[in-house]
């Protein structure tokens, strides 16, 4: 991985070659942050575009008070949030009674989940049957890596918030593996 500081020098100096690799290294981390949030293919696709048309707008202003990847991940989440608020779709916090795990856990047809055998795609898959902001989250710690301080830059949450929604978020897929999958498979 290129050097960041390396990268965005070159890139406001107009090397386009750098800003292509700056949106290489950074393009499944912004697919990850819009898809968490918009279902619509053609959507994420052209907001995933717009993210990185904001990103060399501002790059200028970026000051490494935090590491690129975090900057270009809240620049993504608000995009999508803007995007959802524009089109008036249905964006609600977390409740903070268990009312939703109902819904988690109904019966699911776990072939359907497993129909292609592979553990990673099912459990995205189970991932994205969880509310939003728990999606959201786990995907930031587990597959982008991020730290509790990252995330909650990222979406604007207390770090105690965060770290509330990844446990609930990991407890939902367990007790929905435990359902869906015979005792032996999950041990």
């Amino acid at each position: 991985m290129t050097d960041d500081r390396a990268l965005i020098s070159r890139t406001l100096r107009g090397d386009m070659q750098a800003f292509t690799l700056l949106i290489r290294q950074h393009e499944r981390l912004v697919a990850h942050m819009i898809s968490r949030l918009v279902k619509n293919d053609e959507e994420r696709e052209e907001l995933c575009q717009d993210v990185f048309l904001k990103v060399y707008e501002k790059l200028a202003e970026f000051n490494f008070q935090s590491r690129l990847s975090t900057w270009i991940a809240t620049i993504a989440y608000r995009h999508a949030i803007n995007h959802m608020r524009k089109k008036k779709m249905l964006y609600t916090a977390i409740p903070e009674d268990e009312s939703y795990t109902a819904h988690f856990t109904e019966d699911v047809n776990p072939e359907s989940l497993m129909e292609d055998n592979d553990m990673d795609s099912f459990v995205m898959k189970l991932v994205d049957l969880l509310p939003t902001n728990y999606k959201l989250v786990l995907t930031l710690y587990h597959v982008e890596g991020m730290t509790y301080e990252e995330i909650g830059s990222v979406t604007n949450m207390p770090e105690g918030t965060v770290k509330n929604y990844i446990f609930r978020a990991r407890t939902l897929l367990k007790e929905k593996v435990k359902n869906i999958l015979p005792k032996e498979e999950w041990l």
